[in-house]
């Protein structure tokens, strides 16, 4: 019963006690539309956190061994030595030589039966720093821009090796660079994994296989050498007098492979990984 002006409850009211739940004529209800809204809205908030998840998971960072999950956390621990800072960047050459996008730090150098790892790094935009002797630049009508140069160990084999890559203005100067290099052979100074320059090896001791790959790349040359490692034990002169010096660490001939091809292998593989970067510039 109902005074008069009122109005008969229907079943949506609130106060009518079923708190929103519209009755449908079958006698079956839906959900109350706020409940609908809330699930919407959480399940657009999962989509978002998953997506953005894959982003993380997917995104590739130089240097991992699975693209976007990071280094390995062992090798992450240590940080091979940079010496100087890199040369800018252009607009011709927007990524610049940058060790970090050419060389990763935890990525190996692997090909035929070579695998080599970075080590330590020299960069910066003069190039005369990249020379064995200054006195003597080679480079000073080049119009070279920058250098990087990089060291590589190798993991199965003793093998050292030392890449230079430089950068020019243009293809003609790169061409007039590396006529110049090969022209003066050991101009570019070999350095060593704690990116210490080596000094030169002496005269009339340079052993096969050592000869540098140079190759001109678009508007880049890359200079690349190895050597085998250095045991720093003196040894007894055989006169009896002086106080010896390092010796050449030997590596025992087998079939498999001799020392000159350990160093040809070596110096091979890592000038394709040098040059491969700029092979289309």
């Amino acid at each position: 019963m109902t005074t008069q002006g009122e109005r008969t409850p229907s079943s949506g009211d609130l106060s009518s006690g079923d708190h929103g739940i519209d009755h449908l004529p079958s006698g079956t209800y839906r959900r109350p539309r706020r409940s609908i809204a809330r699930r919407a809205v959480g399940w657009v908030v999962v989509v978002g956190v998953v997506a953005a998840g894959g982003w993380i998971i997917t995104r590739p960072t130089p240097g991992d061994y699975i693209p976007g999950l990071g280094p390995n956390s062992k090798d992450a621990t240590k940080t091979p030595p940079v010496v100087g800072t890199p040369a800018p960047r252009t607009v011709a050459d927007p990524e610049g030589l940058d060790v970090d996008t050419l060389f990763p730090a935890q990525r190996l150098v692997e090909s035929g039966g070579y695998k080599g790892k970075r080590s330590g790094v020299r960069q910066g935009e003069n190039c005369t720093e990249a020379l064995q002797d200054r006195t003597q630049d080679v480079l000073r009508e080049t119009g070279c821009q920058g250098y990087l140069t990089v060291s590589f160990a190798g993991q199965e084999k003793p093998v050292l090796s030392s890449v230079t890559v430089l950068r020019f203005a243009d293809q003609a100067g790169a061409a007039k660079a590396a006529d110049a290099l090969r022209a003066k052979p050991g101009a570019l100074a070999f350095i060593l994994p704690d990116a210490t320059t080596a000094r030169p090896p002496a005269a009339g001791a340079a052993q096969r296989g050592t000869e540098g790959r140079i190759e001109a790349v678009g508007r880049h040359v890359t200079v690349t050498s190895s050597r085998l490692p250095e045991a720093h034990t003196p040894s007894a002169p055989a006169s009896g007098t002086g106080t010896g010096s390092a010796t050449p660490l030997t590596v025992p001939p087998t079939a498999a492979a001799s020392p000159e091809q350990i160093l040809d292998e070596a110096t091979r593989a890592v000038s394709y990984a040098a040059g491969s970067p700029f092979a289309w510039m």
